[in-house]
């Protein structure tokens, strides 16, 4: 089983009754389990769509927008997920979240990023440009452009929706 990452947004008031459900559970359950249009998985993309965006120069604002809304944030308390036997991401970190208001911000950082013109950076050839952003991107079939700019676009479009209805992200590794 491959452990990629995950993405859902939520309202503030669902994470709430999530914690709530985990205090009175006899077994922790948060009753997690949002809606698959509002998940989006990432697949391993969030290392590579880094790297490219490194290797194009990216400005450091756009760059740590772009990480935060790879890595998330700490201030949300998510332990409640993290406790077993009902823990979501138990193959990797801690899950992190971040605020509506965090989510708007980045959310307007990542609408600003011109992907295509970060890509157009890499070499023309697509096993020199796997091979220069690495990480596993020679692995990609038919090339990483096209799956890193497939990823790009969910992921702006994901936090641009969530962003539209004030909603919170939740992110794990599952």
């Amino acid at each position: 089983m491959a452990v990629t990452q995950q993405l859902a947004r939520i309202p503030a008031e669902h994470l709430a009754a999530c914690r709530r459900s985990a205090d009175e559970s006899p077994d922790g359950d948060p009753l997690w389990d949002p809606p698959p249009t509002d998940a989006l998985d990432l697949d391993w993309a969030p290392l590579l769509l880094e790297r490219v965006c490194l290797l194009g120069g990216l400005d450091s604002d756009h760059l740590n927008a772009l990480r935060q809304s790879l890595e998330g944030d700490t201030v949300i308390d998510l332990e409640f997920l993290s406790k077993g036997p009902h823990a979501i991401g138990p193959f990797g970190p801690d899950p992190t979240a971040l605020s509506a208001t965090q989510v708007t911000h980045a959310s307007e950082l990542l609408g600003q990023i011109d992907f295509p013109a970060l890509l157009a950076a890499l070499p023309t050839d697509e096993t020199e440009a796997a091979t220069l952003i690495g990480n596993g991107a020679d692995k990609i079939v038919d090339g990483p452009r096209k799956y890193l700019l497939g990823h790009f676009n969910a992921l702006r479009d994901f936090y641009d929706g969530a962003s539209q209805q004030q909603l919170l992200i939740v992110l794990w590794w599952d």
